[in-house]
């Protein structure tokens, strides 16, 4: 399965927000508006919570048996996920979800063993554990990232 069309732009974003340590706030930018999405888009929302624990797992320490490019790959599709101007604008009542589902589908595809693989780790931890390394860091000073457009960290 290849790569959604012009998605190596947002890998590469994702490389610098890693080297930038720009991850707790594009993280914070996902979960408001996963939040924001409503009672329609459960799995949707079901799957950005996986995608958001993986990467809150590895920026924490906790969970580093991430492959590089998935790694990228999972960072790159919420990037496009924050991102209100991408393939189909995300304003556009009905469909402005259809590309970032697909993007967030081939990543969920095409890491799948790496996502599973993290399941069961997290499946090996406590509750109170999780918790802790799921909780979302305090972002004071932090600028959110909901305006970012591909080749601006």
């Amino acid at each position: 399965m290849t790569a959604p069309k012009n998605f190596h732009r947002y890998q590469l974003l994702a490389k610098r927000f890693l080297s930038a340590a720009k991850l707790p706030a594009l993280l914070f930018s996902v979960a408001r508006k996963r939040d924001k999405l409503g009672s329609g888009f459960s799995e949707l929302s079901g799957q950005l919570k996986l995608l958001q624990a993986l990467c809150l797992a590895w920026w924490r320490g906790e969970y580093r048996n991430v492959n590089k490019q998935a790694l990228l790959s999972i960072v790159g599709a919420l990037l496009y996920f924050v991102a209100p101007i991408d393939a189909i604008p995300d304003w556009l009542l009905g469909v402005g979800f259809v590309d970032d589902l697909a993007v967030l589908t081939w990543v969920l595809k095409t890491w799948s063993g790496e996502l599973e693989a993290f399941e069961r780790w997290r499946a090996g931890q406590s509750a109170q554990k999780l918790a802790e390394i799921e909780r979302l860091p305090q972002l004071e000073g932090v600028e959110v990232v909901d305006r970012q457009t591909p080749g601006q960290p």
